[in-house]
């Protein structure tokens, strides 16, 4: 079996089933997004325009990533014909759109290969986590971050008579403006779900390849990259307990722990899942 498959196999555990199961019932037509976000039936079709602009492998891994955001401060590969043909079919059929962007990187080097695979890695498993698991945080009360206004701001031309009534009753106008009960609490179902850490849920440093535990060096360079998200979490949380770090500590401020690699099972905004599993 390729060392790569097994470098690669525990980041998409489930993430086949959670894509099937996203189409049928998640991103379909009609679906929860297109039926409970603003842009209604344009939801797909303004994410697929988004991924169309702006989605580029070689700016998916960090550091490039956080450069792209703006918040980063400071053998030959190429004579393996079965990397190459893994390479090829990524490009070119996975992403058959895009296959003829010169963003593409190069695989010739074993650093291209470590590149390669760092990006899939992160994309699997710590982007995702800091951009699916503290949803719920913020969302899990509704009116904190309503996916949908069913009637305009109260300031948008209103006539004399909505506006005494806003002044009159507010809370209603805020309440018909929300979105419905129904539409609310199917919401907040479907984040209950997609944020849910099963029992099972297996994270970044926690369980080295069977194939991998009887090579000595692979086996203690997992146990420093152990070691070194043990430390991830302990400067997170000491962050968290700085009460000069406003943004983090203090009344009514909830602790940033998206990152910290371990958690468990359950809505718990933390912990890296080696895969895209919920």
């Amino acid at each position: 079996m390729h060392p790569i498959y097994r470098l690669l196999f525990p980041h998409f555990r489930y993430t086949m089933e959670i894509n099937g199961t996203g189409r049928e019932a998640l991103i379909n037509a009609n679906g929860v997004i297109e039926s409970a976000f603003s842009p209604g039936k344009y939801s797909m079709e303004l994410s697929s325009v988004a991924y169309d602009l702006e989605w580029r492998f070689d700016r998916e891994a960090v550091p490039e990533d956080l450069i792209r955001r703006k918040l980063y401060f400071m053998s030959k590969a190429h004579q393996t014909k079965e990397l190459q043909a893994w390479w090829s079919e990524i490009k070119n059929v996975g992403h058959g759109d895009k296959k003829d962007e010169p963003w593409w990187p190069e695989l010739k080097t074993p650093n291209d290969l470590i590149g390669i695979v760092t990006t899939v890695i992160w994309v699997a498993s710590g982007h995702h986590a800091r951009v699916n698991f503290g949803q719920y945080s913020y969302a899990g009360y509704f009116p904190n971050r309503p996916t949908i206004a069913r009637s305009k701001m109260p300031t948008e031309d209103p006539t004399d008579e909505e506006w005494e009534d806003f002044l009159n009753r507010p809370e209603e106008a805020l309440l018909k403006c929300f979105p419905s009960q129904l539409l609310a609490t199917t919401i907040i179902a479907v984040l209950d779900v997609l944020l849910n850490h099963s029992p099972d849920e297996e994270y970044v440093g926690t369980n080295i390849e069977p194939f991998w535990k009887d090579e000595p060096v692979i086996n203690a360079a997992f146990d420093v990259f152990l070691g070194k998200l043990k430390e991830l979490e302990g400067v997170i949380d000491a962050r968290n307990a700085d009460s000069n770090l406003k943004n983090r500590n203090g009344a009514g401020v909830m602790p940033y722990e998206l990152l910290k690699p371990f958690s468990e099972p359950g809505i718990t905004g933390k912990g890296v899942p080696y895969s895209i599993s919920i």
